[in-house]
């Protein structure tokens, strides 16, 4: 994980926070009614209920210290100082690729990504060639076999 500020839209924000939330109390508190179930039927030695429980606690406290540090390392894109004529974070692009077929992107931050959804990175090498661009500019970045080039027809924000 990156150390610099984590761009991301207020959509996104709030996500994290009820995701944070949700961790940090029902999560907890479910893991810590399993250990006690597990912890009421004896020998933890070899106990795969108790370890299986250890483990998601473990788990569940990673997550949680990952999301205080994304949030604690927010920057929110804020209306104001977005150019809605360009491709930024929060924008929906309608992009066409050299065969003439058209699909929608989202432009997000990199923990927002889901790309059977069509939101991709603003930090991947496809949205680092997307950023800033206008509709009927090219966009275009190095891919395996050679480069690949999407043209914007379209930049929307919410």
């Amino acid at each position: 994980m990156t150390t610099g500020p984590v761009r991301m839209t207020q959509r996104g924000h709030d996500k994290l926070k009820e995701q944070l939330e949700f961790l940090k109390t029902t999560r907890r508190e479910q893991i810590s009614e399993y250990m006690g179930k597990a912890i009421e039927d004896g020998d933890l030695r070899e106990s795969a209920a108790y370890d299986e429980a250890r483990m998601q606690q473990s788990e569940n406290e990673a997550r949680i210290a990952e999301l205080e540090l994304q949030l604690e390392r927010a920057q929110i894109m804020r209306e104001d100082e977005i150019d809605t004529g360009a491709v930024g974070v929060g924008a929906r692009v309608v992009v066409e690729d050299a065969g003439g077929k058209a699909r929608t992107l989202e432009i997000v931050g990199s923990f927002e990504v889901d790309v059977l959804k069509g939101k991709i990175s603003d930090a991947s090498p496809m949205g680092q060639a997307l950023m800033g661009k206008r509709a009927g500019e090219t966009a275009t970045w190095p891919g395996p076999k050679g480069d690949v080039k999407l043209k914007v027809v379209s930049v929307d924000y919410d």
